[in-house]
Parts: structure tokens; C-alpha cells; sequence
């Protein structure tokens, strides 16, 4: 019994100590991130001239709308190029690209993945660019997000990444999610720009340097191709800018399985990088004072939301119940209690409360926290099937072409 006690204790505390360090971590950030203040508009010296690049895989019912969307932005005509990266769409689909004001660059692969499609489109356009702005293929930006842009770059920075939110909230699992891209806006952006650090890439919505962009990208070849540049060019010490008020519109998933999908390819790309990054990010903070790197670095091994806060009630409620029945044979096994477990679910329930903007504080959102349980289910389900996830390419189908409703 010593042994058993032994071994579970250690078990228990280290399980603790994790989870402690997750709570403290996103507490610190989503409270800062309420000093977060809109960047002032500055007087630009140039106008820079954007690639504004948009990869797709079979994305035929989104496309062609989210190409014209591309092209109305308050910038410039000849100061901005709009490029469709077309992998596997339809001759159909093709011909009605080629009626819009844009370049049109068909690519394919036998294996299809963003970071190939982007290499192979920057080889083929050229260098005649300034800045590279990346979207997804249901992308659609706001007509000012290119002037906003070019503002923070006359700032001096040489990444950016705009605010991606919701095009549609259309189904429980799509408020769900657009919830939680808020979230994270808030903890890992607003928050850490506060405190002088990197706001976070996410893959789309987000502007850097061309030539920056560019060289990074030839030595990427993975599908979590963002976190891979996001931490490629903040351990050469570039900062990355985060602007709330550039607005890029971003369909939410309204299907579990695509959510199954979506969360275990980004849940097994950020257990690689950190596996991949730990080591020189610790000898990185040690020699070089890189905090920002090592910051990074630390976010590959944060437990998505969703199973921070399940698990945490889950282990508050088992607990309590243990010592309201008062089952001294299995409570003398553990060394934590649920007055332990349930300072930490209160702790992160209260910073996932402040980091929810006020507009989601309706009925509908109500409603669809209902789903919350299975959408815990449904990460479990996706932890337990990572294995090879961040080695191929996994398509998330887009099909929501109404326009945004501009917020």
C-alpha cells in the first residue's frame, strides 16, 4: 500500500503542478489583456505593396465570393495584388477566377499542404513585393485591414497578425468556437502585447514581411506551417504586433467531426514543435534572455481551454464527492483534496469569463454552453487520436459565402 500511495501521490502532484501552471498562466495573460487599448492611426511615409496571398484546397464553394471580397479594400490599386493559390478546385471554379481582378496560380500536388502551395506561389510571383498577407480561403477581410496593416509596419514591426473572428454563428459548435478564437485572441494576443511580448500567429489574417516570410517559409514543410514561422522568426528576435481592430472574417465550424479534425492536427502540431523546441528554448532564455522564444515555446504545451476547464471540474466534483461520502480508503490514498482542485477550476472559470468579449453574453450563447460536455468529449476524442495528425494534411471543408455582418 506504501508503494501504491508512493506512486500515485507522485503522480497526482505532477498532474497538479501542470495544471496549476496552465490556471496561472492564462490567468496572468486574460488579466492583462483587459489594458489592452486599439493602436492609434499613424501618418504612413509609403504606401507598401502587399501580396495578398490566399491558398485553398478544394475550397470551390467559398472561393470565388472570397476572392471578390479580397479585391475591395481601401488601399491603393496598384499597391496590392490579390493571388489565389488554386490545389484541386474545378475547371468551373477556375474560369470564374479568371473574371475577377486577380492572379490566378494553380498548383498541384500528390500530396497537398499550405506551406507547399505558398512556396511554390512565391517562386512563381516573384520579389516585387513588400509584405506577404496570408488569408484563408473563407477569409474576408474588412475594406480597411490592408491600411491598418501598413500602419503598424510604419511602426517598424515585420509580423502582424490582424483579429480573425467570426463570419457565422449559425450552429451551437460555431458560437462554441468562435468563442473560443476570442478567447484566445484575448490571452494570447491582447494580453501578451500588453505585457511587450508576441502576440500569437494563427495561420491566417496575418502580414509579415515578403522577404521575411518568404526565405522562412522555403525551410518549412509541415501543416502547422504558422507555428513553425511564428517560432522560427521570434527566436531571431522579431517581434509580431497584434491589431484588435483589422478585422478578418473566419467561418466557424458548425460539424463535430470537422472540429474532431481541426483540434487534433493542432493539438499534435504543438506537441511536435514543443517536443521539437523545448530544449533550445530553455538555452535561448538562459544565453540570450529570449523570453519571447521561450514564451512560445511554453504555449505548445498548454492544454487547449476546453480541457483545462473539464478536467479541473471533473476533478473538483470526483473529489468532493470522495470526501462528502467520506471514503477513507481512497481518500487516504490521495494528497490533494477538492478545495485544492476547485481553487484551480475557479481560477480558470474566471479567466475565461473575462476574456469573453460582452457581445456573446445572450441567450444563443447560453444555449450553445449546453454542448460544452460534448465538446469536451469530442477534444478527448481528438487527444486520443493525434498520432500522425501533424504529418498529413488534414482539409477542414468551408461552405458559409453570405456576407459578413461587420461588427
Amino acid at each position: 500500500m506504501g508503494i501504491v500511495k508512493l506512486i500515485v501521490n507522485i503522480a497526482e502532484i505532477a498532474i497538479y503542478v501542470y495544471f496549476s501552471f496552465a490556471t496561472l498562466y492564462i490567468l496572468i495573460y486574460s488579466i492583462f489583456g483587459l489594458f489592452y487599448k486599439n493602436r492609434k492611426d499613424v501618418k504612413v511615409s509609403k504606401h507598401r505593396k502587399f501580396a495578398v496571398l490566399i491558398p485553398g484546397y478544394k475550397e470551390d464553394a467559398v472561393i470565388v465570393s472570397v476572392a471578390e471580397q479580397a479585391v475591395k479594400q481601401d488601399y491603393p490599386n496598384d499597391k496590392y495584388e490579390v493571388i489565389v493559390i488554386a490545389d484541386s478546385f474545378t475547371q468551373s471554379t477556375l474560369d470564374k477566377l479568371k473574371q475577377l481582378p486577380i492572379r490566378l496560380e494553380v498548383v498541384e500536388f500528390e500530396v497537398s499542404k499550405k506551406s507547399k502551395a505558398l512556396n511554390l506561389c512565391m517562386d512563381r510571383i516573384g520579389d516585387d513585393y513588400d509584405i506577404a498577407m496570408i488569408l484563408d480561403a473563407d477569409n474576408v477581410m474588412k475594406p480597411d485591414v490592408l491600411t491598418k496593416m501598413n500602419m503598424a509596419f510604419e511602426r517598424g514591426f515585420t509580423a502582424v497578425q490582424g483579429h480573425r473572428t467570426a463570419k457565422n454563428l449559425n450552429a451551437n459548435f460555431a458560437i462554441l468556437d468562435a468563442m473560443s478564437e476570442e478567447i484566445n485572441n484575448h490571452i494570447f494576443r491582447k494580453g501578451h502585447r500588453v505585457l511587450g511580448l508576441s502576440s500569437a500567429l494563427i495561420g491566417s489574417g496575418m502580414a509579415l514581411d515578403y522577404h521575411l516570410f518568404k526565405s522562412t517559409m522555403a525551410t518549412v514543410d509541415s501543416v502547422g506551417e504558422d507555428k513553425e514561422v511564428e517560432l522560427k522568426i521570434i527566436r531571431n528576435r522579431h517581434k509580431i504586433e497584434y491589431i484588435h481592430n483589422a478585422l478578418i472574417f473566419d467561418e466557424k465550424t458548425s460539424k463535430s467531426d470537422v472540429f474532431v479534425n481541426q483540434r487534433r492536427r493542432w493539438i499534435a502540431a504543438q506537441l511536435d514543435y514543443f517536443r521539437s523546441n523545448f530544449f533550445d528554448g530553455v538555452w535561448q532564455l538562459v544565453t540570450k534572455a529570449n523570453v519571447d522564444y521561450f514564451d512560445k515555446v511554453l504555449q505548445m504545451i498548454m492544454p487547449p481551454r476546453i480541457i483545462l476547464a473539464g478536467v479541473l471540474f471533473l476533478a473538483s466534483l470526483i473529489s468532493l464527492i470522495f470526501n462528502f461520502l467520506s471514503i477513507n480508503s481512497i481518500s487516504k490514498i490521495f494528497y490533494s483534496d477538492y478545495q485544492m482542485w476547485s481553487l484551480l477550476f475557479g481560477l480558470t472559470a474566471f479567466s475565461l469569463f473575462i476574456s469573453i468579449p460582452r457581445k456573446f453574453y445572450n441567450k444563443q450563447t447560453f444555449i450553445a454552453l449546453l454542448r460544452i460536455p460534448h465538446g469536451f468529449i469530442l477534444m478527448i476524442i481528438s487527444l486520443l487520436r493525434i498520432k500522425g495528425a501533424s504529418k498529413k494534411f488534414l482539409h477542414t471543408t468551408h461552405d458559409h459565402v453570405e456576407d459578413s455582418k461587420h461588427n
